[in-house]
């Protein structure tokens, strides 16, 4: 199998570090991944995470993708991007941050595309860090859903992306990103949602190589209760539900977003779609950030990420918990088997 490539994310956060803790603590997770990053960098965060009684962990420098197979376990393969980075304050937002961050994401996105690798695992940007650097993408979905669209040679509407936040319990995908909550309401759209069920049909059922069961959030509180509290549900949720039906998509909605997602916890559901970022993420966030893992759906190639952010607070500290990391590579390995 090709290697996996894992992007260093933000280097004043904590992506660096819990990189480094699976290198050391899971090498049978981070077998066959190398870093495109900065070698100072990962060094720093492997002397941050020194304790007593852990190995050392070795960063090494490699040219080239195929050259991670052949390092030892617990060895950090890393993939210079550019010149080496100077030395950056812990948890500060630094435009040579995140314009590293972005150079990374970039290269490794046109790696997967070319097929030099089999996946990308992307850690944490600090999207402030990319508008410094002038970063024209608010996040690591608008980025490389241009990647794709650019590579594939298509418009950028031709490549419609969703956002999937899953754990072991509930899997949520997203009508909306990263945009302000006026915007995300203005984005429900039949086109929008209707869209969003077809991408997340295809790519659930894939993944559970069976049609999956939709549930479908509404927007307002009790789903719009008729009409009292909000007419989106009935002018465009349902309409968009009726021709996903139709098109043999099971979808079932729009339900109540203040019990749904318990309902899909329970199993009565596969994946919930949701009308906006914070009402499908804070579920599966509540649930455990540590196990949580970001999937990109709709791209053609596999990117999954932990789901948190950077922890600029702690970062430095050595106490960032790299569980999330390790459930991100584990689902990349599964989309991609």
């Amino acid at each position: 199998m090709k290697p996996i490539a894992i992007t260093l994310g933000d280097p004043a956060g904590i992506g660096p570090e819990i990189i480094a803790k699976t290198f050391r603590d899971a090498p049978e997770v981070a077998a066959g991944c190398f870093v495109v990053g900065d070698v100072a960098c990962l060094r720093r965060a492997v002397a941050a995470i020194g304790r007593p009684g852990k190995a050392p962990v070795p960063v090494a420098v490699i040219d080239a993708p195929e050259q991670a197979g052949q390092l030892p376990p617990r060895a950090i393969g890393v993939l210079q991007m550019g010149a080496a980075l100077p030395a950056l304050p812990w948890g500060r937002i630094d435009a040579a941050a995140g314009r590293l961050a972005a150079e990374c994401v970039v290269w490794a996105a046109r790696a997967a595309l070319r097929g030099d690798v089999a996946a990308l695992v992307t850690a944490p940007l600090h999207k402030e860090a990319l508008a410094l650097a002038g970063v024209g993408f608010p996040g690591h979905t608008e980025l490389l859903q241009a990647e794709a669209a650019a590579f594939l040679g298509q418009p950028l509407e031709d490549l419609p992306v969703r956002m999937m936040l899953a754990n072991d319990e509930l899997r949520t995908v997203l009508v909306s990103i990263h945009v302000s909550l006026r915007e995300a309401i203005e984005a429900v759209t039949v086109g929008n949602v209707l869209q969003t069920l077809r991408i997340t049909h295809q790519a659930v059922g894939r993944s559970l190589e069976r049609p999956p069961r939709i549930a479908v959030a509404g927007l307002n509180p009790h789903a719009g209760e008729g009409g009292r509290f909000g007419r989106e549900e009935l002018d465009i949720i349902v309409p968009a539900l009726q021709a996903a039906q139709a098109e043999g998509i099971h979808a079932t909605g729009p339900l109540a977003p203040d019990t749904v997602f318990m309902r899909a916890r329970r199993g009565e559901f596969d994946a919930v779609v949701a009308m906006y970022h914070d009402q499908g993420l804070i579920p599966v966030k509540y649930l455990g950030v540590e196990q949580g893992v970001n999937v990109t759906l709709g791209l053609p190639l596999v990117r999954t990420s932990p789901d948190h952010g950077t922890a600029f607070d702690i970062a430095g500290t050595g106490e960032a918990d790299p569980s999330s990391l390790m459930a991100a590579i584990r689902a990349a390995r599964r989309l991609i088997s």
